[in-house]
């Protein structure tokens, strides 16, 4: 896990090879103290490690050493042990020909849900579009019913994306690319930016060689560079900090993931002079007052860049990610940016609906609905994937409507519409109710009046404009992006057409 220092700030590592199985590790990285949740997970240890005795992965490795290396992330992201046993027993149903009712005389039917959900998942195998389609479907109806499911597949993909290499080749592409477009964008929307960081960082070199290594190049011969200047505004800022009477929790460096430094790399034709948050200073602090305090005092000291000064704390993103962002120029030459939040902030920030669990709602695991606005989206899902027949046309639109760049759009009222990139206001009319869609007339963003075909972006208010007669015009369908205005456009039509 990546650790902040008091009192030194550190480049954060690189993620390393899980360690070999040891009870007691896992044991110790458990949240739980509780006796009983640490005999259930010895348990499913000892069980797991006897199930799985005669198989070895294609590393040559005891196959034992995957199912520890999911169930030791699902405990360093704080997951109850019922999960951590699940993740431990994840593979015993598929591979090794336990029966369902033997794991559940053995650790409940909880457990024992947990693993059919995620078993569910590997039933079918990569053969064309539409089987990858189906398993998709699967994996998302099983997400619906328990978001446990899901974190279980993401912990589990990860460790299979750190032995990618033994993998052949065909393969080793097809799951780095899948991860990228499925498993990476889902971990995003969950809030948890350290497991997605790690999902793309791990896939990018199978899927995108060249560009893996063109980006490579350019992150080191930029980032000692901003290191060197992040290392001299650190010291200066614990001087104005002390002298202000403000004593952060921690600090450190966050260097950019690098399939995330290749995405913006992209949006300025490979330039990196144009990136200022290659690294950037983190400071975590005890209150949210603390954090606006601080920010005033950087900016009493450095010069900001103007436009670059982003408060999440008020407005956060629609994956519930949280902070203050400035970038400074440093005066001599350099320009750096900062990261402002509290010690909770941080914890969602890298752990998302995994923090969000199992600090906030306890045993209240299961459905979306119980999960809080925010991740009503999981709920949703198995009814939305029920709306389209042909797999080419599922997948484009998934990829589209919920793992595409998110923007939040607010209504007059204050209400946040969370919609993909690239959303025009009819988008969100049909957002707000279908009825409000179809009698589009027009809309004012931040108080003008604006074409329906203007792209949206985070923080705009958007009011739209009806009128008493519907009329639904065939050119909407250019200017949508969301499955659900296409859908709700193309039915009144049909309706106009049969009345005509």
């Amino acid at each position: 896990m990546y650790a902040m220092s008091p009192a030194n700030p550190t480049l954060l590592s690189p993620r390393t090879k899980r360690p070999i199985p040891d009870r007691a590790l896992l044991l110790e990285r458990m949240k739980s103290r509780e006796s009983d949740d640490r005999a259930l997970v010895s348990r499913a240890y000892a069980f797991s490690e006897h199930a799985h005795a005669k198989r070895q992965r294609f590393s040559g490795e005891p196959y034992f050493v995957h199912t520890f290396s999911t169930a030791l992330y699902l405990a360093e992201l704080g997951m109850d042990a019922r999960t951590i046993a699940a993740g431990l027993l994840h593979d015993v149903l598929e591979d090794e020909e336990i029966r369902a009712a033997t794991l559940e005389n053995e650790f409940g039917k909880e457990v024992a849900f947990l693993v059919q959900g995620v078993t569910k998942l590997g039933t079918y195998k990569y053969r064309g579009l539409q089987r990858h389609a189906e398993s998709v479907r699967k994996f998302l109806l099983a997400v619906a019913k328990d978001a446990r499911v899901l974190i279980i597949k993401l912990a589990d993909r990860l460790h299979n994306l750190e032995t990618l290499e033994h993998v052949r080749e065909d393969k080793r592409r097809r799951i780095a690319l899948e991860t990228l477009e499925i498993y990476a964008p889902i971990a995003n929307r969950l809030g948890i930016g350290q497991l997605k960081g790690d999902l793309e960082d791990l896939s990018f070199p199978y899927v995108y060689p060249a560009e893996y290594a063109a980006t490579v190049g350019l992150r080191k011969q930029k980032g000692k560079e901003n290191q060197k200047y992040l290392e001299k505004v650190h010291r200066s800022l614990q001087k104005e900090l002390a002298t202000a009477g403000i004593r952060p929790l921690a600090t450190d460096y966050r260097e950019k993931h690098l399939y995330s430094l290749y995405q913006k790399l992209k949006r300025y034709d490979m330039d990196i002079e144009k990136i200022y948050d290659i690294a950037a200073l983190r400071i975590v602090l005890p209150t949210v007052a603390d954090c606006y305090q601080t920010l005033g005092v950087i900016h009493s000291v450095w010069r900001p860049l103007p436009g670059r000064i982003k408060d999440y704390i008020a407005s956060p993103k629609p994956n519930g990610y949280q902070s203050l962002h400035t970038t400074i120029f440093t005066g001599d030459g350099g320009i750096a940016e900062i990261q402002i939040r509290t010690a909770e902030m941080h914890r969602e920030a890298e752990f998302g609906i995994a923090a969000h669990l199992a600090y906030k709602e306890g045993a209240g695991w299961r459905h979306g609905k119980k999960l809080g606005k925010k991740y009503a989206w999981i709920a949703e899902l198995s009814e939305w994937q029920k709306n389209f027949r042909e797999s080419a046309e599922f997948l484009e639109n998934l990829k589209t409507d919920f793992f595409k760049d998110r923007v939040f759009i607010f209504t007059p009222h204050g209400d946040i519409i969370d919609l993909p990139d690239g959303a025009t206001p009819i988008d969100f009319a049909y957002a707000v109710h279908s009825d409000v869609g179809n009698c589009f007339a027009g809309a004012k963003i931040n108080g003008k009046l604006t074409s329906l075909e203007t792209k949206l972006k985070s923080g705009d208010i958007v009011e739209i404009v009806t009128k008493k007669q519907c009329i639904v015009s065939p050119k909407w369908l250019e200017h949508v992006t969301t499955s659900l205005a296409r859908k709700h456009i193309k039915a009144a039509l049909q309706r106009n057409k049969k009345r005509a």
